[in-house]
């Protein structure tokens, strides 16, 4: 209810109060601004989850596919090393990542499926520690673990904190694939 004024003066204020408040002019632009930075956040932070499960996705295909070669024994007597099934890996991920110093390969010989173990090989400092890792693609009929980890540099800083994983705003990627050779030779 709008206060009653005496005067000229003061009737003229009225006037301009009551028709400044209800001028809405530029109220979308304020509420925008408001809300535009929490709603781009979620949105790059959903984009950045999404893209970090295609990758995920990417690196289980490539594995499976790379991993025939050794399942097959085309890699054994080829006498393939790491760094060619590391080009492997490479030509089946459709060039969505740095095949550098970002991807670990581990390939080993297992005893039985029960010892094809998916820890993470990461030091304390949050760091990949892949000293140990190996190329052993074993022989026929033997049981091969094949792991590979890829570091994924994330991109929105708050938003993607659950995701972090290791040490630079990183998350650490994991794909096994363990099998028995086929009785290839024999």
């Amino acid at each position: 209810m709008p206060v009653q004024a005496n005067g000229i003066l003061a009737r003229r204020l009225q006037k301009r109060v009551e028709r400044l408040s209800k001028d809405e002019s530029g109220a979308a632009a304020v509420e925008f601004a408001m809300i535009a930075t929490p709603f781009f956040f979620l949105i790059f932070g959903l984009l950045e989850v999404c893209l970090l499960f295609i990758m995920s996705t990417v690196m289980e295909h490539a594995i499976s596919e790379s991993s025939r070669s050794i399942r097959t024994g085309q890699a054994q007597q080829a006498e393939l090393d790491e760094s060619d099934f590391r080009d492997l890996i490479c030509a089946k991920t459709f060039g969505m990542i740095d095949c550098g110093n970002k991807l670990h390969i581990d390939v080993e010989k297992l005893d039985n499926f029960a010892g094809g173990g998916s820890s993470v090989p990461l030091d304390a400092d949050g760091n990949v520690d892949d000293s140990e890792f190996g190329f052993d693609p074993g022989g026929p009929n033997e049981i091969v673990a094949v792991r590979v980890y890829y570091e994924w540099a994330l991109i929105t800083p708050v938003i993607s904190a659950p995701l972090v994983n290791m040490n630079g705003s990183k998350h650490l990627i994991q794909s096994n694939f363990v099998f028995r050779n086929e009785p290839y030779g024999e």
